[in-house]
């Protein structure tokens, strides 16, 4: 599948760090037209760049260090179960809905009592927790797994998210400002996460008070795609003239 070797080429590309287009083709068995176009969608990622002649991986010291989910996942535990408990309020029996990776939405899933609705996730955790509730279906997105943020990752779930229409999509981020929108610090969640937002009817930010003022790598979505945003403490004025203004509902918890 095309998905699969595009995934190689970038693996290929970061173990090897600069490669001409040649080497490419030699390795790969394709045409050099086949690369280009391979390399054209990898240039999206935002971990490789053209250079003369062929590509080169992006220094690690371009990107932003994860924090490591174990520091995450105990960090504003009680704050972040308030978030879920709010959320699961939205969502109603039939749903098809989105759970972002992430601490902030991990734990939404108990809070949907007998609900049938349909989940979908890349989140290894949430669909652990999926096996205890019966009335929910589960679609899980198939990837590699990336331990830092306990996620499926890579080309096969871009293109799954794209054959869906999400009625709900429960998003979290690193950071959310008014200038630069929802970010995340993890270039191969990136890509997800801007295809669940492009497919999604309706979109709810998930983010506790430290979210708020920061960003990170890059911007999946700008601020005012979103519809609600729940959080646990009452943000900045900035920001509620902004969510004034674009109509944007704000649920503190």
């Amino acid at each position: 599948m095309r998905t699969e070797r595009i995934d190689q080429v970038e693996e290929y590309i970061l173990t090897n760090k600069t490669v001409t287009i040649d080497q490419l083709c030699e390795a790969f068995k394709v045409s050099k037209n086949t690369i280009r176009r391979d390399i054209g969608q990898l240039l999206d990622r935002g971990r490789i760049k053209k250079v003369y002649g062929g590509v080169t991986a992006l220094p690690d010291s371009s990107l932003m260090t994860l924090t490591p989910y174990s520091l995450r996942n105990t960090s504003f535990e009680h704050e972040k179960d308030l978030i879920c408990r709010q959320a699961a309020s939205f969502v109603e029996d039939n749903d098809l809905i989105y759970i972002d990776t992430g601490t902030t939405s991990q734990n939404l899933i108990d809070y949907l009592g007998n609900k049938k609705c349909t989940i979908i996730t890349n989140s290894l955790q949430v669909a652990l927790k999926a096996v205890n509730y019966p009335n929910i279906t589960l679609i899980s997105l198939s990837g590699k797994l990336k331990r830092e943020t306990l996620s499926f990752v890579g080309s096969t779930v871009e293109e799954a998210l794209k054959t869906y229409n999400i009625g709900k999509a429960f998003l979290c981020c690193t950071g959310v400002t008014i200038e630069n929108g929802l970010t995340n610090a993890s270039m191969d969640e990136y890509q997800i996460k801007k295809i669940v937002v492009e497919n999604s009817q309706c979109r709810y930010l998930l983010a506790d008070h430290t979210k708020f003022g920061k960003f990170s790598l890059m911007t999946y979505s700008p601020l005012s795609a979103v519809e609600h945003v729940i959080t646990d403490q009452t943000p900045p004025n900035d920001y509620l003239n902004f969510f004034n203004t674009h109509d944007i509902n704000l649920r503190i918890t």
